[in-house]
């Protein structure tokens, strides 16, 4: 999850292009509230996701924030969700 002190168009393709560019990087939404935007990606181990902080903040963050996976329970793409 982060957040940005810049809100503009310069620093909005700046940010994408960095996401872009990072291997691991699977998922970038934009955000609506408190964070700015949410990332899901994929690292090996710690130092992995140190390495996918480090090329993060080239993008001029406010704030970075992280949650990790702990066990995968449940994971489906399957659509349509049946309503009963």
């Amino acid at each position: 999850m982060l957040r940005t002190n810049q809100h503009n168009q310069q620093w909005a393709e700046n940010f994408k292009s960095v996401v872009e560019d990072i291997p691991g990087v699977l998922e970038v939404y934009r955000m609506g509230g408190e964070i700015d935007y949410l990332i899901k990606a994929a690292v090996e181990d710690m130092p992995g996701y140190d390495s996918l902080y480090q090329k993060l903040i080239r993008a001029d963050l406010f704030d970075v924030s992280a949650s990790f996976v702990m066990e995968e329970l449940k994971q489906t793409t399957e659509l349509p969700i049946p309503l009963k």
